[in-house]
């Protein structure tokens, strides 16, 4: 297949600005898969779906500030610098983008906070707009983070048109967050609140955590229209022993196991064994997953509604059937449901 396929029109209107008002009030798009039947509902309706036994795989990475603003030296121009990755932290050394990109060369100092708080020194161009940075901090790792924390920004999507909130630092992560380490949230998580987890456990559903630390690699535009020549920018996966027997058992009982998010299902497809089920993992993956695919672990998956022509939106058609997936999102269309980040959910089972 090839990239012009997964196009499709996305009013602006329909990009949500802001969350729901509470985190499991969003609507819920079900696609069956057997029956080719498009469903209406509420994110709370998800209860009827899972029974005692079954699987919900939770991606508990957490995002932290990685959004700064800082001036550059004699210039003093704005400049946006985003954190992808801390690659040494015995000397203060990070990947970042830079915006804009063009100004800021090998060698340039950065300036951050009303009191030059941080200064950050260019050290290698990795890309047109990446950049590898070191900051020049004289103190202990922990002093550093905090310093850091109080001057990044929730780092929300750009096509959420609106300063940041405070309320974006809790709401534009899950309530299961717990490993730092994303530049962007697992968002179909964000429609779980505590209340409808507790629900579902009551109901014998098992909760399985693993981690992928979201980068920005997960939203980088495609630019090829033979999919089969796209790369996928490497995220860190950690899937521990606990998650692979828990997952494993419901595999061989035959239970509902469900992927919540693409980083899950791309995390859990990256550490499948000769026999085809889940194992302990912990490096990298840059798997691309596009139809046609065969899936292994989850018979199930939870997610948002996604761009056009975007890696996440390839991989629920390679999951749910490509006609089927893009059935739901003329639907979803249709009938103004929320799209993106802050938006719906779509459970495809």
């Amino acid at each position: 297949m090839k990239l012009s396929n997964f196009d499709y029109n996305l009013p602006k209107e329909l990009i949500a600005q802001y969350p729901a008002k509470n985190r499991d009030e969003s609507r819920l798009m079900v696609l069956d898969r057997k029956t080719k039947k498009i469903e209406h509902k509420k994110f709370t309706d998800i209860l009827k779906y899972f029974s005692e036994g079954d699987v919900l795989i939770l991606n508990n990475t957490k995002v932290f500030p990685a959004r700064l603003y800082g001036t550059k030296e004699k210039t003093g121009a704005k400049i946006e610098v985003f954190l992808l990755r801390e690659l040494n932290p015995r000397i203060f050394l990070w990947d970042v983008l830079v915006d804009p990109a063009r100004k800021i060369r090998v060698g340039n100092k950065l300036y951050f906070g009303k009191n030059d708080d941080l200064i950050a020194e260019v050290v290698d161009n990795t890309t047109s707009r990446g950049r590898t940075i070191r900051f020049l901090f004289d103190g202990p790792h922990d002093k550093f983070k905090k310093i850091l924390y109080s001057l990044g920004e929730t780092p929300l999507p750009k096509y959420i048109k609106r300063p940041v909130e405070p309320y974006d630092a809790e709401r534009y992560q899950t309530v299961f967050a717990k490993v730092e380490g994303a530049v962007a949230a697992p968002t179909a998580g964000l429609h779980f609140s505590r209340e409808l987890l507790k629900r579902l456990e009551i109901q014998g559903v098992e909760l399985a955590e693993m981690t992928l630390h979201t980068g920005l690699g997960t939203f980088r535009t495609i630019d090829v229209e033979d999919l089969s020549k796209h790369k996928m920018d490497a995220e860190e996966v950690h899937i521990p022993e606990r998650t692979a027997q828990i997952v494993n058992t419901a595999k061989s009982a035959g239970k509902r196991i469900c992927a919540v998010g693409t980083t899950t299902m791309r995390g859990i497809e990256s550490a499948v064994s000769a026999e085809k089920f889940l194992k302990p993992f912990q490096g990298w993956t840059n798997l691309f997953i596009h139809p046609p695919y065969e899936f292994n672990i989850a018979n199930s998956m939870l997610t948002n509604f996604h761009q056009p022509k975007s890696s996440l939106l390839i991989m629920a058609c390679a999951f749910g059937g490509y006609d089927l997936v893009m059935k739901g999102y003329e639907a979803a269309v249709k009938e103004k449901y929320r799209f993106l980040s802050y938006g719906d959910a779509m459970l495809i089972i």
